[in-house]
């Protein structure tokens, strides 16, 4: 027994490597030639872009403009500074919370959908467990202590 179709599902379509039985490789690649434009006209823009700017702009060099610059106050001492390397477990930390609501709302509405319910629940704890390593880690390093 056929089964009917609604009017807003497609028919289904052959491709000419699949009447022949052969798949060339420009059958293949095909799909990939519009990604592969895209991608050189945007590297095109960029590069036509900056010589634009290379060609457009005045150069005139003085010793004023060759001074380290920033937030309008002339520089006072040496160039290099220190800086606290704990800051990195607070973009972690960041980057744990950030990728947890990326996935998080897409996986919502997917476990709402019928017959998934069970295999996005296993997943999900998986990932869950992967964050709370990144968690455990993280209050290891003593950085969820307010000091």
């Amino acid at each position: 027994m056929a089964e009917e179709r609604g009017t807003d599902v497609p028919e289904p379509t052959v491709s000419s490597g699949a009447v022949t039985g052969t798949v060339t490789a420009a059958d293949y690649f095909h799909g990939y030639s519009v990604v592969g434009l895209l991608a050189v006209v945007g590297v095109l823009f960029v590069a036509v872009a900056f010589g634009a700017g290379r060609l457009l702009r005045p150069v005139v060099p003085t010793p004023e403009k060759l001074l380290t610059y920033e937030c309008g106050v002339d520089p006072v001492g040496e160039g290099w500074a220190h800086t606290q390397v704990r800051y990195y477990v607070y973009a972690f930390l960041y980057v744990i919370f950030a990728v947890d609501s990326i996935f998080l709302f897409p996986w919502a509405t997917v476990f709402a959908a019928a017959g998934y319910g069970a295999t996005t629940l296993v997943e999900m704890f998986i990932f869950l467990g992967f964050l709370a390593v990144g968690l455990l880690y993280a209050y290891k390093k003593g950085v969820l202590e307010w000091t």
